[in-house]
């Protein structure tokens, strides 16, 4: 029985489509921070609009106060709510069969064979972009991607616009730097994240995940073996070997082909960090409907990602360098 190109017209689309769901969670599950995020409920996709908004508090109400008895209470306005707006990001990943593919494939168990393989490829590159991306400043590609921690908690937290809110002029929006080199403990590393963690800890508001590259990962585990305080790295609830820090998880996002800076660990209170794809566009076929090159014997269909990484609180956040030679 042969099958010639028009039994296959819309095959590729249609097994994206089926597949869609099982992509996106698995682009959740490829960085620790969105695995994280996945965990906590997160993900958040948002519908429409030019522009992704979150809203923020920056400000105290100033009306509270104490009273007794008849005293007048204050009861003016107060502008406590704003709201950071994030561009959104756009990724996409053709998957391309030619007819002459097609013909050589036949019957249907080897053409989606063949199609399943060119899918998982394009998945697992979607997935490496988007691990990448959670680094990002928003300026790579020509502004392209996404705006990523390297936005959210730069190295100068002083200067710059981040969601559309300058932070030299708001000191609510900077988020803490710290540097080992600084610390004038044995374990630098481990007195500098002591440090950074009494700068962004209020209350209950805490963070619960540093993600570190492979250098300031073997340093942290090197302190604790020297104090004998190290405990074998289990796997946590969402998936990443982790050991920790006080309550939070400190996971190594680095190993093969890690996108985490050199020598840089992030101090993050995931509560106030979003991912948010757009609801019709996250990992989905771009257009359901079959594709075929102009001008070539080929059918295309275009695995599509739309959105950005967005932050409401950046003061809770913290990123932890060397700007020398201490880790190794």
């Amino acid at each position: 029985m042969s099958f010639a190109n028009a039994n296959y017209t819309d095959i590729i689309a249609t097994t994206i489509q089926n597949r869609s769901k099982k992509i996106a969670d698995n682009v959740s599950k490829s960085a620790a921070l969105l695995a994280k995020l996945n965990e906590r409920g997160n993900v958040k996709p948002f519908g429409g609009g030019n522009v992704i908004v979150q809203e923020l508090s920056f400000a105290e109400n100033g009306n509270a106060g104490w009273y007794s008895g008849y005293d007048l209470l204050p009861i003016s306005a107060q502008d406590v709510i704003s709201a950071a707006e994030f561009t959104i990001k756009q990724l996409a990943c053709p998957v391309v069969v030619s007819g002459l593919e097609q013909l050589q494939n036949a019957g249907p168990e080897a053409f989606i064979d063949l199609l399943e393989g060119r899918i998982g490829v394009a998945e697992a590159t979607m997935q490496n972009r988007l691990a990448a991306g959670i680094y990002a400043d928003g300026t790579g590609t020509g502004g392209k991607e996404l705006t990523g921690l390297n936005a959210a908690v730069p190295i100068d937290p002083t200067t710059g616009v981040y969601g559309g809110i300058d932070r030299a002029n708001f000191t609510f929006w900077r988020s803490t730097t710290k540097d080992v080199n600084t610390s004038t403990a044995t374990v630098k590393l481990q007195d500098t994240l002591n440090h950074a963690w009494s700068s962004i800890v209020k209350g209950q508001e805490r963070p619960d995940l540093i993600p570190m590259d492979n250098l300031m990962w073997n340093t942290y585990v090197r302190e604790l073996q020297a104090l004998q305080r190290f405990t074998d790295p289990k796997v946590g609830s969402f998936g990443f070997p982790t050991i920790k820090f006080m309550d939070a998880d400190v996971v190594l996002d680095g190993g093969i082909g890690g996108f985490a800076p050199s020598k840089t660990a992030w101090m993050l209170n995931t509560k106030w960090i979003f991912l948010r794809p757009h609801s019709a566009r996250n990992m989905v076929p771009l257009n359901p409907n079959k594709r075929y090159a102009v001008n070539q014997d080929a059918e295309v269909q275009i695995l599509a990602w739309a959105g950005n990484l967005a932050c409401n609180g950046a003061r809770y956040q913290a990123r932890i360098l060397d700007n020398g030679t201490y880790v190794s």
